[in-house]
């Protein structure tokens, strides 16, 4: 569905614009769980407090330069930061052939684009921040539900009111049903095995994955994440990175989900879970 040519210069730009992107959302991921302004200080070395240069701030490339290692005091500089900023300029890379479905019968290809930047770019921080402290901030999700909601509904304006009216309902539907279910998942989970399974922060994402998806989406994305996730879980737990009763996070398998039926669409995975439909 892209409306973008293949142009090399222009995909070039807009991996540039992911990178810079995700060097931002490195700083969401990191300040906001401390409560730190998002903003002010600039970016600096948290060893040396030192602020970086304006080449050595640069997406990917000041990383490289600086040979992973601060300029001043020499101390590592963790190579999280180049890594996220080249999945997420990957991400907008794909954005412009992705094919989403549960959209209407003719969605504004340039809006679909858009709002893939931004689902992509709600999602890294929710996915990091889960990694790293086992929490979704509430926040995020909420405020991510709300805009999935507007967008969706900005599409089907695009096409007719009508379209619009549906697609509301149907993707107010689909958060309802993910927030419920989740919650209903962890708490039967909780009660069998004594012990959490599931967190809040879980079920409210789905809300938020379902705003953007709709029921089908949802369904096939939280499909995805629980298979996505047993096999990490288990393999994980064979080679000794995960004790048996020690938890891990849930959320990033859940963002993995609901941009792979984004990005993909969802016939292929209803093609393969549902072979007879």
């Amino acid at each position: 569905m892209g409306p973008l040519p293949a142009d090399p210069l222009l995909l070039t730009l807009i991996a540039v614009g992911g990178a810079c992107v995700g060097s931002f959302l490195n700083v969401v991921s990191l300040r906001l769980p401390r409560g730190e302004s998002l903003v002010r200080p600039a970016s600096h070395c948290p060893r040396c407090g030192s602020g970086l240069r304006w080449h050595e701030n640069v997406p990917i490339l000041g990383w490289l330069l600086l040979r992973g290692r601060c300029g001043h005091c020499g101390a590592p500089i963790p190579v999280r930061y180049p890594l996220v900023e080249t999945l997420s300029a990957f991400l907008w890379l794909a954005m412009p052939f992705a094919r989403p479905g549960g959209m209407g019968p003719e969605p504004d290809p340039l809006l679909l684009l858009v709002m893939g930047w931004l689902l992509a770019s709600w999602l890294l921080p929710l996915t990091l921040v889960d990694i790293d402290r086992l929490w979704l901030p509430e926040p995020l999700c909420r405020w991510g539900l709300v805009c999935g909601l507007l967008l969706t509904t900005l599409v089907g304006l695009r096409q007719d009111p009508a379209t619009a009216r549906q697609l509301l309902l149907q993707h107010l539907a689909a958060a309802s049903l993910g927030l419920l279910a989740l919650e209903l998942v962890g708490a039967l989970a909780q009660r069998c095995l004594g012990r959490p399974a599931l967190g809040l922060g879980d079920a409210k994402l789905a809300a938020m994955i379902g705003a953007w998806l709709g029921l089908t989406g949802l369904g096939l994305a939280v499909a995805l994440a629980v298979a996505a996730g047993a096999v990490v879980g288990l393999l994980a737990r064979l080679v000794g990175l995960l004790g048996p009763r020690q938890p891990f996070p849930f959320g990033p398998f859940l963002a993995l989900g609901c941009l792979t039926v984004w990005i993909s669409g969802p016939g292929i995975w209803i093609g393969l879970f549902f072979p007879g439909l």
